[in-house]
């Protein structure tokens, strides 16, 4: 097949559903996994902005695209064009292994998709609900100030393991937030991601010092992996044994 991929984690999970180097003819600027086979493989601008016509003219197979990775007008055109498309919908860690088996299937590796998805299922199964949750906001930008709730994939998988992810403002899937609200929902771990935004220890001091200023109990700032955090498919079986141990490290040792 001849393949576009326009979402990050899906290039990576692509490669790992087995498909040849050769069949990926095209990429966003930020599929950038697994590097030594996406290197020479043509970028087709950002998730954001990819140059759709010319992903038309390389007439793919398939473009892979996620709803919310990608903007509908992207989708639209290609469709437009008689262009063939997967559109992944991913809100949630049980969003993840169903995709995986229809990916699987749209690019002809059905049975890598169900190892991939039962593999998922695996380490769901092994999450149990610890003896308290500690409330965490995974901060995802910094200027202005943004999490993600927990109605996303990303607040979704930290909750899955065992934290209380609040959220902050019902509806919005990655809210601007302030130190106060940040306190008023009795924050106990800022999670501080390295992608969209790569936090610094300072930034994550500063903000937790103005929670406390506000008058509410400072919060620990934690640096953590944003792409453990957010890039769902091949990945998120690992990712949620590594936010157990996260958990774990957190919570007081008997």
């Amino acid at each position: 097949m001849r393949l576009v991929s326009l979402v990050p984690s899906l290039t990576e999970t692509l490669f790992a559903l087995g498909i040849e180097d050769s069949e990926l003819i095209g990429r966003t600027s930020w599929c950038v996994h697994p590097a030594d086979r996406v290197a020479s493989v043509r970028k087709l601008g950002g998730t954001k902005t990819p140059n759709v016509q010319r992903i038309i003219e390389l007439e793919p197979d398939l473009v892979v695209l996620e709803r919310e990775e990608n903007p509908k007008p992207v989708w639209e055109q290609l469709v437009a064009a008689g262009i063939e498309t997967y559109v992944a919908h991913v809100c949630s860690v049980d969003d993840v292994a169903p995709m995986l088996v229809d990916l699987g299937q749209a690019v002809g590796r059905g049975a890598s998709g169900h190892v991939l998805a039962e593999a998922v299922r695996r380490e769901q199964g092994l999450c149990v609900e610890p003896s308290r949750r500690p409330v965490a906001v995974p901060l995802i930008w910094h200027d202005p100030l943004m999490a993600v709730a927990p109605t996303r994939y990303a607040g979704d998988l930290v909750r899955s393991v065992g934290f209380d992810v609040p959220d902050v403002e019902p509806g919005v899937g990655y809210p601007q937030v302030t130190p106060r609200r940040i306190g008023e929902v009795g924050t106990e771990v800022l999670m501080l991601t390295s992608e969209p935004h790569d936090f610094t220890v300072e930034e994550g001091d500063a903000v937790a010092d103005e929670v406390a200023a506000a008058g509410f109990a400072r919060p620990e700032p934690m640096k953590v992996d944003g792409e453990a955090l957010t890039w769902f498919g091949a990945r998120t079986a690992s990712a949620i044994r590594s936010w157990r141990r996260v958990l774990e490290a957190t919570l007081p040792q008997p």
